[in-house]
């Protein structure tokens, strides 16, 4: 078996690559067809760990489950993770090589591409459709020379693209007629056809638009999506924290609270919580007032020890200290644990600077970062009222201390994980995706002071709006216009 290979590229960042390749892993899968979704190389800090062991970006984590398959370190065989402005953790085939510079990752791109190449051939070999998704915009003309996450990808295995534009940014027909004209020739013959998202009113507003762009580039339109409203579809990046969460109920409301840290990581954590009726979810950004709360949560982070200095400089550290002080209560995730520690080391310079520095001291333990990061996928129940709880690790962290021996989280295998603070009032773990259990989730807001959580059903919701996704795109997507790139017999007579 070899696959037929359909790629998605972006006229910008944010475009809809992600939401337009998931629809349509859902839309082919539900047609019969084995479905697999791929990203070159994508550069995101939230991540999830595949059934192989590894680590990859979290929107094809999401893409796998649209396929109805399970995630693998082949469909995201290169992952950046930005750890300071110019430098990042490279992440190949679901493992850390170490970290690099732009210009030194610039260099290392052929050895990447290799990479890339044998992931997608053994994808290949198993599916009968790879839906591809690009990185950022393949215009991007000083990133051009050695390209593996856009059309360098797609020439080197002779794909077809399709080119997406938000309409909301304003522009449009700027963006796909400007894009299309800085390809070069070879690159624009690749582009199949051209997709107009997130549109609001009336389609018929639009056509004279349309007819002009289609007379102009000499690309056919393939469908103007419609704007949906309440979509939620977990983020590859920090775009998604400026998307709304969901309908609030009237009565009983907890407030949450989080630092929008420069280096947050895995903020997907926080989806279930921007999704529950009863809670009040506020990421609370640089320069903003924190604001009264009844339970603060410190997120995972690329680099500790920079973003608790960056905790410090806004002054959490004092906020937390009132706010423990008056009875509230405090989770950390992951980096979020570590920081609540008494101190952490990283003599390696695994995340930044070798060195050490003060955690905030509310628990008793210590962390030491070691080259070799721990990638798993764990289920158990919490301590608090013996939840069920389920969910993934991903750190470089090593902690031990007396701490830990009043532990968060019992696992299914015998061990235990993170630490309770002996007066409650403090919740740390290294299991990401805390939140996704509906008891587990209930589990929390009660110890946070919610009386009657309500159940959310995190996965029936994700569910829901992936096929909210395939629905559009089966009214609004001409697949025809494409069928000669698709597995036969997708399209019906």
């Amino acid at each position: 078996m070899s696959a037929k290979t359909i790629m998605i590229q972006g006229a910008t960042s944010d475009a809809g690559k992600s939401a337009l390749a998931t629809g349509l892993c859902r839309l082919l899968a539900r047609r019969g067809v084995r479905v697999a979704p791929f990203k070159p190389q994508n550069m995101a800090l939230n991540s999830a760990v595949t059934a192989d062991g590894g680590e990859i970006g979290r929107s094809q984590a999401v893409q796998a489950l649209a396929c109805r398959v399970e995630p693998h370190t082949d469909m995201n065989p290169v992952l950046l993770k930005p750890n300071s402005h110019t430098g990042s953790q490279v992440i190949i085939q679901g493992r850390a090589i170490g970290n690099m510079e732009a210009r030194g990752y610039h260099g290392y791109k052929p050895i990447a591409m290799q990479a890339v190449l044998a992931s997608h051939a053994r994808l290949a070999e198993q599916y009968q459709c790879i839906v591809a998704e690009g990185a950022g915009s393949p215009a991007e003309i000083n990133l051009r020379d050695g390209d593996i996450a856009n059309m360098g990808f797609a020439e080197a295995v002779d794909c077809p693209v399709i080119l997406v534009a938000d309409i909301e940014r304003g522009g449009v027909f700027a963006h796909l007629a400007g894009t299309l004209a800085l390809l070069s020739e070879s690159e624009r013959a690749r582009v199949v056809g051209l997709v107009i998202n997130r549109f609001r009113g009336d389609p018929s507003l639009l056509k004279t638009g349309v007819d002009w762009l289609e007379q102009y580039t000499g690309k056919p339109v393939l469908g103007v999506l419609p704007y949906l409203y309440d979509l939620h579809l977990e983020a590859e990046d920090s775009m998604g924290l400026d998307k709304p969460g969901g309908a609030r109920a009237e009565g009983d409301t907890l407030r949450v609270i989080a630092p929008a840290a420069p280096r947050v990581s895995n903020h997907t954590d926080f989806d279930p919580l921007r999704q529950h009726p009863q809670v009040e979810f506020t990421l609370v950004r640089a320069g903003e007032t924190i604001p009264p709360a009844d339970l603060i949560v410190l997120p995972g982070s690329k680099n500790v020890l920079a973003d608790l200095a960056w905790l410090r400089a806004q002054g959490w550290e004092e906020a937390i200290r009132r706010h423990l002080r008056y009875g509230g209560k405090v989770l950390g995730i992951c980096g979020g644990l570590q920081m609540l520690g008494k101190k952490l080391h990283d003599p390696d310079g695994l995340e930044g600077e070798p060195g050490s520095g003060d955690g905030l001291g509310w628990l008793d333990m210590e962390t030491t970062l070691a080259s070799e990061k721990r990638l798993t996928r764990m289920r158990g129940r919490l301590t608090l009222g013996d939840a069920e709880a389920a969910g993934y690790e991903i750190h470089m962290g090593v902690s031990q201390g007396p701490a830990l021996a009043r532990p968060a989280v019992q696992f299914d295998d015998g061990a235990t994980d993170g630490a309770r603070s002996e007066d409650d009032q403090i919740f740390a773990t290294y299991l990401h995706g805390v939140f996704d259990e509906p008891a587990a989730c209930q589990a929390i807001l009660r110890w946070a002071g919610l009386a009657e959580p309500e159940a959310l059903d995190y996965a029936a919701l994700r569910e829901a709006n992936i096929n909210k996704l395939a629905d559009m795109l089966e009214n609004y997507l001409d697949l025809r216009a494409v069928e000669a790139w698709l597995p036969s017999g997708v399209i019906p007579d």
